[in-house]
């Protein structure tokens, strides 16, 4: 069994996430209290009791997600005698997946994600953008249906090949949801998050991210990183940079991503943080492969018992 990470992006985090696992591993409070000093705010407090409105802020979520997906790596790394033959991350879970392996440092790490969050905000004003899942489209049909449109909407997070996220402004989610029903989408799911992400809308947060990937050092990878807009491994500390810049205002290719990583040899895909939203994408791209999530302390010790 060849083991690769996959880590999960906005929309996982819930109050009260992961207490059975921070109640054994202390090292994931630890690593949030690290990032708690670093963005100024009680992101324990906030994880064990909300409230639930500040910690689904952007800027707040990023460095959360990142601090307790990384933190739960690193102990199963520490119970495990398996090794990880790859890592990727589905939008902010590529931050995760490159921390994880070693490109960034964590503190690095949650700076980059918490202004990332604060850039992404800023660029589309609450309540002026939109995403939505669009169920039983390909992606060619609901290409043509953005298109069709005249407000800002295109297809942004690839998750599976009838499985695709729409962004953009709020009038045109909304219309591109209407004329995909019309063309025989089989469910529209309404997604409550702050920012429209991976469109256009992002493309000024985008040029922020790039001026602050130039004022932090990064690694080569000591794990193979698939990264978000090509599903292909970087060659160079360089191309990472250009990737995470354009990642904000392209589609995430999340199928292409775990269909590459099944092709390179791996073969059972562990999700690495809050949630279930990731294995259940996996059914939907490929059964054959095997895939758990490690977010409850019995599944954690059920993956590192079967290694």
């Amino acid at each position: 069994m060849t083991t690769a990470f996959i880590f999960p992006g906005q929309g996982s985090q819930e109050v009260g996430m992961l207490a059975d696992l921070r109640a054994e591993f202390s090292d994931i409070d630890e690593r949030l209290h690290e990032a708690s000093v670093i963005v100024d705010e009680d992101l324990i407090e906030l994880v064990e009791i909300g409230p639930e409105s500040r910690l689904n802020q952007t800027a707040i979520t990023q460095p959360v997600l990142l601090a307790v997906s990384v933190a739960l790596f690193e102990c199963w790394v520490a119970s495990s005698d398996q090794s990880v033959a790859a890592v990727a991350g589905h939008s902010l879970g590529e931050y995760s997946a490159l921390t994880a392996a070693g490109v960034l440092t964590f503190a690095d790490a949650i700076k980059l994600v918490h202004e990332r969050g604060r850039l992404m905000q800023e660029a589309v004003p609450e309540g002026h953008g939109a995403m939505a899942a669009v169920v039983g489209l390909d992606l060619i049909e609901l290409t043509s249906v953005c298109d069709s449109v005249e407000e800002i909407v295109a297809p942004a997070n690839i998750n599976a090949p009838e499985q695709i996220v729409i962004s953009g402004t709020v009038g045109g989610v909304e219309s591109a949801s209407a004329l995909s029903v019309e063309r025989g989408a089989k469910r529209i799911v309404p997604l409550a998050v702050s920012v429209p992400s991976h469109c256009e809308l992002m493309n000024s947060a985008a040029e922020g991210v790039g001026a602050l990937l130039d004022s932090v050092a990064l690694s080569l990878p000591r794990i193979p990183v698939y990264h978000n807009v090509d599903a292909k491994v970087a060659n160079s500390v360089e191309e990472i940079r250009t990737r995470l810049v354009s990642q904000l205002s392209s589609p995430v290719q999340w199928s292409a991503t775990i269909a590459q990583m099944t092709e390179a040899g791996c073969t059972q895909f562990v999700e690495c943080g809050p949630g279930r939203v990731l294995t259940g994408l996996m059914r939907r791209i490929n059964r054959e492969a095997g895939a758990v999530s490690i977010g409850t302390l019995d599944a954690f010790r059920k993956s590192v018992g079967d290694n």
